[in-house]
């Protein structure tokens, strides 16, 4: 991907980091959302957040394919249940995972500090956004992707860098698939979702470089 960056000063790239501001090449923009169906919202935040990492971890090669998968797989890229992603990134309304309550083969998670103010629910956690991170996951992985201010997880773009940031901890090469199977379990510990999620990226990196 060529990458045209705009940039202006931010705070660096630690757990609750503001970003600089950048923005991913237009004209590969506007070519891969026609290529591949992915909303220009969405690509736009997985394309910055690639670059992000990049800056502060060279050696990850986290590339935009793998996070608009995982976005896919999470939420049809922020659109899931008629919700929409608005200009600025944030869903139209809240995007709320089932209950980890233990039924139906999921695990039972009691609530971290503050996640019922972020899903409302007193007894069990839930995932958020539209990337769906627990929110204690949140506050190890989130920032703030577009500068404004405000780490997000119903922000696409703030995310995006935080679903980056995930994938990327640890000292991992994604390059090496053996890396990208590792970090794609620790996002979700299933053998099924590191299948579904390769295949989407493979078709999207199929997609985008097809002339």
């Amino acid at each position: 991907m060529s990458d045209a960056e705009a940039s202006s000063t931010g705070a660096g790239h630690d757990a609750n980091a503001t970003a600089f501001v950048v923005e991913p090449d237009p004209m590969w923009l506007a070519r891969t959302a026609e290529r591949t169906g992915i909303p220009p919202v969405a690509l736009r935040a997985y394309g910055r957040a690639s670059i992000l990492e990049a800056k502060g971890r060279p050696r990850c090669h986290v590339g935009w394919a793998t996070l608009a998968a995982v976005g896919e797989v999470e939420s049809a890229h922020g659109t899931i249940a008629g919700i929409r992603l608005l200009e600025d990134g944030r869903t139209s309304r809240p995007i709320v995972g089932p209950a980890l309550d233990g039924e139906g083969g999921v695990a039972a998670i009691r609530p971290a500090p503050g996640g019922p103010r972020l899903h409302g629910d007193d007894t069990w956690e839930h995932a958020i956004g539209p990337m769906q991170f627990l929110p204690g996951s949140w506050r190890t992985f989130g920032a703030d992707a577009d500068a404004d201010g405000v780490a997000d997880p119903s922000d696409i773009d703030d995310a995006a860098w935080a679903a980056a940031r995930h994938l990327c901890s640890g000292g991992l090469d994604l390059r090496n698939s053996a890396d990208w199977t590792q970090a794609v379990l620790r996002y979700n510990a299933s053998d099924a979702y590191v299948r579904k999620v390769a295949s989407v990226a493979e078709a999207y990196a199929r997609s985008a470089s097809k002339g």
